[in-house]
């Protein structure tokens, strides 16, 4: 296993600094990632830049450091799959920066910025992948359906998780409605478990019907006196009980006791004649 001792002290020193610079200020869409124990392997997480078919996506990169770094420059590679014109299939990066153009001054910031620039404007005069570069050219259109094709394949971002506090709340109170199998009352402890819950009671109806249509049993002849229907028969109205002065049995109005004294008058009177 490689150690910090492939490289020497004073670039030790130097990309300790420089790694804790892109720790605290990161460049824009780039993330640093590193091994304390060996700093000749740098390792970063790209974003996609927006309006590119890398859109939504999360790329890994490592950075591999020569033992004459910073006279030679690093070999960059993508270990998470993309379909680009200067990124071979087996993840090797071909830009300028890190071949003929590399100047020893310049440092990691820079060679993930580039890389990252990368992704907006590729190069197919230098390409690697000679599918994509053909396809960047002849039809951009398919070249960049193919991208997002593989972009949403491998290099999906991973999905965020809610925060320890508010899932260990949302345990908890899952464990509490599942476990709960008894309430205090006033009564004693009623076991949930073994209690059904009580079926709703339907409200009787408002009515503002005749009596006639509540009561089939010949009830027309019967007046309310407070114009309202007559309750429904049923076994606990089979007693008589007495409202606003009006007698009534098993749910139904009798007539007046007079009214029927008169009757009985009248038909005597039709006898007699």
């Amino acid at each position: 296993m490689a150690t910090n001792e492939n490289l020497p002290p004073n670039v030790i020193k130097q990309l300790a600094k420089e790694l804790k610079s892109l720790d605290e200020s990161p460049p824009e869409g780039i993330k640093v990632g590193v091994n304390d124990d060996d700093f000749s392997i740098i390792y970063a997480d790209i974003e996609g830049p927006d309006g590119t078919p890398y859109e939504n996506g999360i790329f890994r990169m490592k950075l591999l450091l020569p033992h004459d770094f910073p006279q030679l420059p690093p070999q960059g590679f993508f270990l998470t799959k993309i379909f680009h014109p200067n990124i071979s299939s087996d993840g090797k990066i071909c830009v300028n920066t890190l071949k003929r153009d590399w100047n020893p001054s310049l440092g990691l910031r820079h060679v993930l910025v580039v890389v990252r620039c990368l992704l907006i404007e590729p190069f197919p005069e230098s390409a690697l992948n000679e599918q994509a570069a053909k396809m960047l050219l002849e039809n951009y259109e398919d070249y960049s359906k193919h991208a997002r094709l593989i972009t949403g394949i491998y290099a999906k971002p991973k999905p965020k998780h809610k925060s320890g506090p508010i899932s260990e709340s949302t345990t908890a109170l899952n464990v509490d409605q599942s476990s709960n199998t008894s309430v205090a009352t006033s009564g004693g402890v009623v076991d949930l478990k073994n209690t059904t819950a009580p079926s709703a009671v339907p409200l009787p109806p408002f009515s503002t019907t005749s009596s006639k249509e509540v009561h089939p049993n010949n009830a027309d002849q019967v007046i309310s006196e407070t114009g309202a229907s007559a309750p429904p028969v049923t076994s606990s109205t089979k007693q008589k009980s007495t409202v606003g002065g009006v007698n009534r049995k098993e749910g139904v109005v009798a007539k007046p006791l007079a009214e029927k004294k008169k009757m009985d008058a009248r038909k005597k009177s039709l006898k007699r004649l």
